[in-house]
């Protein structure tokens, strides 16, 4: 009877590990906070990832390609301060973020100073 021997090529999981392991000591020494949801659930990631795929949608694929990375960082500046300042939304009554901003701390301001 032959025996065969054969090696399997496996992509290392260490590079992974390490990345993480570097990302974690970043956010340590940045004195932020992860946001980690139950494994397995997306529901922390969902409203980032939709506001990604609008990003990609209004701006990378509708103005690119970009000439290079100071393109890329202006273009990104403008699209947010557009998108927080003049697009309406319709999950907040078709208002802008900074509309709902300011309605926030309006009231809040007036139950401060009620108490």
């Amino acid at each position: 009877m032959v025996v065969l021997s054969l090696k399997v090529l496996q992509r290392p999981v260490e590079s992974a590990q390490y990345r993480a392991v570097r990302y974690a000591k970043a956010l340590e020494e940045a004195g932020a906070v992860a946001s980690v949801g139950s494994k397995g659930d997306s529901y922390d990631n969902a409203m980032a990832e939709a506001l990604n795929s609008l990003y990609k949608a209004e701006l990378v694929f509708l103005e690119g390609p970009f000439a290079g990375l100071d393109d890329v960082e202006v273009a990104t500046a403008q699209w947010v301060h557009w998108f927080n300042t003049e697009r309406l939304h319709s999950m907040l009554g078709y208002r802008t973020p900074a509309e709902v901003e300011a309605e926030y701390f309006e009231d809040n301001e007036v139950l401060a100073d009620a108490a």
